[in-house]
């Protein structure tokens, strides 16, 4: 097996709940997979709140979405 060591700050450390300096590759992955998802997804409240997205009904974000791929 081999050892892969990552410098992590402490606020960093606490803030994604690290309880050990050894963890497992697999656990790594998650807490990058969920640390990704969680900016992803703020990035995508932010481009609907620019662009007046977060307050369409969803009826109306179907309709585009079926316009849209109908025009592909």
């Amino acid at each position: 097996m081999k050892m892969l060591n990552i410098a992590i700050s402490d606020i960093e450390y606490d803030k994604f709940g690290l309880k050990s300096e050894a963890i497992a590759f697999s656990d790594f992955l998650d807490i990058v997979s969920k640390e990704l998802i969680r900016r992803n997804l703020n990035e995508c409240i932010e481009l609907a709140d620019k662009y007046g997205l977060s307050s369409m009904p969803m009826e109306e974000i179907t309709n585009e979405v079926t316009a849209v791929r109908n025009n592909a």
